[in-house]
């Protein structure tokens, strides 16, 4: 279950203030443009990895993410597409850098 963030204001709320996230939920952040979009844990409780996706739907980095930091986390290029989930689930998932998404 992958909430929707394609507006600036979804975008800049994100999943801030939220004491949990089930197990296979997420949220992905559409941009209008591929840039070098940054995403840092303010007010955000959960310990998060993200995706950095390209406008073609590949993975370029995923990185995890502590919760209340301050640090900007980057991509390793320009994104269109981020995808928070959980902290590892990625890992547990088999998805690295370098996988696609298909994109519906």
């Amino acid at each position: 279950d992958i909430e929707i963030a394609d507006t600036p204001e979804k975008r800049l709320k994100g999943l801030m203030n939220r004491k949990k996230l089930d197990p296979n939920s997420g949220m992905m952040f559409v941009f209008q443009d591929s840039d070098e979009h940054s995403f840092w844990m303010k007010d955000t409780h959960i310990p998060l990895s993200i995706a950095y996706i390209d406008d073609k739907g590949t993975i370029l980095n995923i990185e995890d993410m502590k919760p209340h930091s301050l640090d900007s986390v980057k991509p390793n290029g320009p994104c269109r597409y981020a995808l928070e989930v959980n902290k590892g689930w990625f890992d547990k998932n088999g998805i690295r850098a370098g996988d696609e998404i298909i994109m519906k």
